[in-house]
């Protein structure tokens, strides 16, 4: 076998190939949905086309176990882990570990993206990661049941909870027991995180904190936020939804058990593949606003690929970045798994729209989703998320009310910095 190994042009700053022996490029990936098996194929798709192998290495479903295991990893310098796959909070926390891109891709490669999600990746003037998938939080439901019911899809969350108890308690009258309102991910993990700071944000209670660095969590829209989403408890969404991931949801969504789920994109691959009990049955829209007044908001989602500056082949492992990031791999992804291109001209293909008809509706969703607070609080972001999301946890539990959790929190967090430093 043979192998590409790129060698730095003594004319330019890019990197090009040169023909050496095989060599093997492990990298992370997810195992949500059908991630795990479309990474494998496009891994799998470059090792044979450049003559070299992949491992594949599956991680935690759950993203802060796997943060955890990945800066264990990158701090005793591991070079067993080439390429990682990171979420986009991740760059300012990893981003010292991690190589520089610049030399490896081209820049009219990079400017293909999404600027934001660009500029997120860049720490320091570094291109630590490369664009892999962009998400954001949307809503779906079964359109079947609604039309059936006489009901329309939500434009308000306060609408969601009462078109939500008429289907679900028609549905059980008619003796469809099983089936409930609304899931959604609420376990104490960075999920929860997402789906609380969209209920926030759309009421306009703020991002925790904001762009300066000051702590905004603390009120009455955050409030009022807390305790909508505390109502669904025991009335539309089961109690089980306090230990739903993504997945968790899915499973009861997709088992035709729910009227809404609010989750990511890559749902409606598998909602409607040909085994699916909901197939043809769904639809996808926007999050509901937070009153009237509000806005309609999905959280800033999205994978990355980066490559460890302890890989013993930065190159090679760049180029399977390259590859995997490619415009063609991007298409292919989204065809098969519906997982959201970074790149802007994507969602103008008509092969992309017929197999995702909602990525053109939701373009402004994708684009204009809110960001979590990683930027502003860099390597201090998880303390943050963690804190927020038990707070958050507490309240949905009834364990506590949303005003004392929330000034506890503002509390906590403004001991993290001075005057707005993190």
């Amino acid at each position: 076998m043979r192998r590409m190994m790129l060698a730095m042009s003594v004319a330019t700053t890019l990197v090009i190939p040169t023909v050496a022996a095989a060599e093997t490029i492990a990298i992370a990936c997810g195992t949500v949905g059908k991630e795990f098996e479309l990474c494998k194929s496009g891994a799998e798709a470059w090792a044979k086309k450049t003559g070299n192998e992949v491992k594949l290495i599956s991680g935690s479903t759950d993203a802060s176990e796997q943060l955890t295991v990945f800066q264990q990893q990158l701090t005793a310098g591991a070079t067993d882990l080439d390429v990682l796959r990171i979420d986009i909070v991740w760059p300012g926390i990893l981003g010292a570990h991690l190589i520089d891109l610049k030399p490896y891709i081209p820049n009219d490669v990079v400017q293909q993206h999404f600027p934001a999600i660009v500029q997120n990746n860049t720490v320091e003037g570094k291109l630590v990661a490369m664009p892999w998938f962009t998400d954001a939080g949307v809503l779906y439901y079964r359109k079947d049941l609604l039309e059936k019911h006489g009901q329309k899809p939500p434009t308000t969350w306060q609408e969601l909870a009462t078109v939500a108890k008429t289907v679900q308690d028609a549905e059980r009258k008619a003796g469809n027991t099983k089936i409930v309102g609304f899931v959604f991910e609420a376990k104490a993990a960075e999920t929860l995180t997402c789906n609380a700071l969209e209920w926030i944000d759309s009421f306009g209670g703020g991002t925790i904190v904001d762009e300066s660095g000051k702590v905004t969590i603390d009120n009455p829209k955050a409030v009022e936020a807390l305790k909508t989403a505390a109502s669904w408890i025991d009335t539309i969404s089961p109690r089980g939804v306090l230990n739903y991931e993504e997945e968790g949801a899915r499973g009861v969504f997709q088992s035709g058990n729910a009227v809404f789920m609010r989750n990511w994109p890559y749902a409606w691959a598998l909602a409607n593949a040909p085994d699916s009990p909901i197939k043809g049955k769904v639809a996808v829209i926007a999050l509901p606003k937070g009153g009237a007044e509000g806005k309609s908001t999905g959280t800033l989602g999205g994978w990355q690929l980066a490559v460890s500056k302890y890989s013993k082949h930065p190159a090679l492992a760049a180029d399977l970045v390259k590859y995997l990031t490619s415009a063609e791999e991007q298409k292919r992804r989204a065809i098969q798994g519906s997982f959201n291109p970074t790149i802007v001209s994507l969602y103008k293909d008509k092969e992309i729209l017929e197999a995702n008809p909602f990525f053109g509706t939701l373009l402004d969703t994708f684009t204009n989703a809110v960001a979590r607070p990683a930027k502003v609080t860099g390597s201090k972001y998880s303390r943050v998320s963690a804190d927020f999301r038990n707070a958050v946890h507490s309240v949905l539990s009834g364990s506590g009310k949303p005003e004392a959790k929330l000034k506890d929190l503002s509390q906590k967090l403004g001991r993290m910095n001075k005057a707005g430093k993190w």
